[in-house]
């Protein structure tokens, strides 16, 4: 199991989900461990290649739900007592089975939103996107805040909070919260104390993955990642995967 100390720069943390089952045994009873699972939403039915951020209207494909059900499955035996999603429909509809197996009302949290973006609604495909039009260039002068949207030390702050109020609600038992990958690439990188900048190519944040976080008391002692759907994931939507013309797409998640 990483922390935040010792997190390495982008590797899977394969032994997580068995640390993490013998950590909750070794301090059974203890109130004080609680468990929040940052989860990115299913595959979104997105043939066009929109960047769609926070434009209303994008649901989960039929694929997208298979991967919300898997997780869903893999989360049942879980001591899940809290599950919060963003506002938009393709996280709304990967929580609501979760929230079902638990017998939950799904509750919503505004700061768990994609980040703003200024190319939201353009398309981007294999050599004929919105980054190769020359108006668009001005947006990239600055990978650091970043020029083209929302700086990263804002999602770190939302993120945390939202983080924070869901440890506060399911304190010494589990909470599901679904998000989009970069805000939940972002503070992660945040809590492994790594850069904030990077490649999106060679984010750790799979569609339906998980990105655990293990509280003691009011402070994160680990960070896990886990794919329990990872084979109903396209290999051309994994971490690392090139674009690949003609191939559906997950923009804007």
């Amino acid at each position: 199991m990483t922390t935040p100390e010792n997190a390495p720069e982008n590797a899977p943390d394969k032994a997580f989900e068995d640390d993490l089952e013998d950590a909750l045994a070794n301090t059974s009873g203890n109130k004080d461990l609680t468990v929040v699972h940052l989860m990115r939403h299913g595959e979104v039915h997105n043939p066009d290649g929109v960047l769609y951020g926070r434009l209303d209207g994008y649901h989960l494909s039929e694929l997208g739900r298979q991967m919300a059900d898997r997780v869903a499955e893999h989360l049942a035996s879980r001591d899940v007592t809290h599950v919060v999603a963003s506002p938009l429909e393709r996280a709304q509809e990967t929580a609501t089975p979760i929230a079902k197996a638990h017998g939950l009302d799904l509750a919503t949290d505004g700061r768990l939103l994609e980040a703003e973006n200024v190319f939201q609604g353009k398309t981007f495909g294999v050599g004929d996107g919105a980054l190769r039009r020359p108006e668009n260039w001005k947006h990239l002068v600055n990978p650091f805040k970043p020029s083209w949207g929302e700086p990263y030390v804002d999602q770190v702050v939302r993120m945390m909070g939202a983080l924070d109020a869901a440890k506060d609600a399911a304190r010494g038992r589990e909470a599901v919260l679904v998000s989009h990958q970069l805000p939940i690439w972002i503070v992660r990188s945040y809590v492994e104390r790594r850069r904030l900048w990077h490649d999106p190519r060679k984010r750790q944040c799979t569609l339906a993955s998980l990105t655990t976080f293990t509280y003691q008391g009011d402070r994160i002692v680990s960070v896990g990642y886990s794919e329990p759907a990872i084979d109903l994931v396209p290999a051309h939507l994994r971490a690392g995967a090139k674009p690949v013309q003609g191939k559906s797409k997950a923009f804007g998640a």
